[in-house]
């Protein structure tokens, strides 16, 4: 088979670049070894925060303007629900040794990149914050919090799929089930070998996350280092509290080590528990050999050291884990 751009990996990544090539109307093939959307990789978990002011680089802004821009057409096209703008609140003191996504400052520059690029938030103070969120109880007298009303949570699941659906309705090809076994660079067209056909293509976009190191060698398999992240969905005491309509999505930091924070959601209406996640690198993994099976010590962990005494009515009872990477 011959085109002019293969994506390999239709994830969130491979989807949305499959889809945007489509529709300016380049021959495409989309490769996943799996279906997507699919649970293997990074793109899943129900929910995923978006925000604008984004603290860990003011490079990410444009991009992620622009990225509520496709989803409200994508709405409007196709009548699917992908972004819900609940709000977004960054909780925690303003000097602290949290960081989130590895970057230190996390507060103090998402405020920065909010002032720079004029995106709306305001910034509350403990008592304001717990008089719009009783939620986010355990506060200390110095901690302030960044609001963004135009903040919310996207369906990872939904959005990959929706863009699939469009970019095949858009004339790409897409061979799913199919693995991968080698790229091949000549001189100017890319051989990209898989289960059942050699696929000729003048470019490839390598989209595959936690796979890329194996499969591209050096230098990817030195620079790319794979863990492993659990997500928990613990039972509220007052589901209403956490309902999507009265609750905003929230990162908090509250302590002077890296990994004092952890980071949340609403219920989505027609869901049920309140996923919350954090991030560490304590664990590393491949993609094939990580564990996915989280162990009930583990949201007991998660619990008893993030969340109790800081989210109100939230239980320690967990409906469902999950881990990835």
């Amino acid at each position: 088979m011959k085109t002019q751009i293969a994506v390999v990996g239709l994830g969130a990544m491979g989807a949305a670049t499959l889809y945007q090539l489509a529709r300016r109307g380049m021959s495409v093939v989309g490769i996943d070894r799996f279906a997507p959307p699919h649970s293997f990789g990074s793109s899943h978990g129900e929910t995923r925060i978006t925000r604008q002011a984004v603290g860990e680089g003011s490079a990410y802004v444009p991009l992620v303007r622009r990225s509520h821009e496709i989803w409200h057409e994508l709405e409007n096209a196709t009548n699917e629900r992908l972004l819900v703008t609940c709000g977004a609140v960054m909780i925690g003191p303003l000097k602290s040794a949290a960081m989130h996504h590895y970057k230190p400052d996390f507060l103090r520059n998402t405020m920065a990149v909010a002032q720079r690029f004029g995106i709306a938030h305001a910034l509350l103070d403990k008592n304001q914050l717990l008089l719009r969120f009783p939620q986010f109880a355990g506060l200390h007298d110095g901690d302030v919090a960044y609001y963004e009303p135009y903040g919310g949570f996207l369906f990872p699941e939904a959005c990959v799929r929706v863009q699939l659906t469009e970019a095949r309705r858009l004339g790409a090809r897409l061979l799913t089930d199919t693995r991968v076994h080698s790229l091949t660079q000549h001189s100017d067209t890319v051989s990209i070998e898989t289960d059942s056909e050699t696929i000729e293509a003048r470019q490839a976009v390598v989209a595959i996350g936690a796979w890329a190191g194996p499969l591209l060698g050096a230098p990817f398999n030195q620079l790319l280092r794979v863990t492993r992240q659990v997500q928990h969905w613990f039972v509220p005491a007052d589901a209403a509290l956490y309902d999507e309509a009265r609750c905003p999505v929230y990162i908090q930091l509250y302590g002077q080590d890296a990994s004092d924070y952890f980071y949340g959601f609403p219920t989505p209406t027609g869901s049920v528990g309140v996923k919350i996640a954090t991030e560490t690198g304590d664990t590393t993994a491949t993609a094939d050999s990580v564990n996915r099976t989280a162990s009930p010590a583990e949201a007991q962990e998660m619990y008893r050291r993030h969340l109790a005494g800081r989210m109100a009515g939230l239980t320690e009872r967990v409906l469902r884990r999950r881990a990835a990477f």
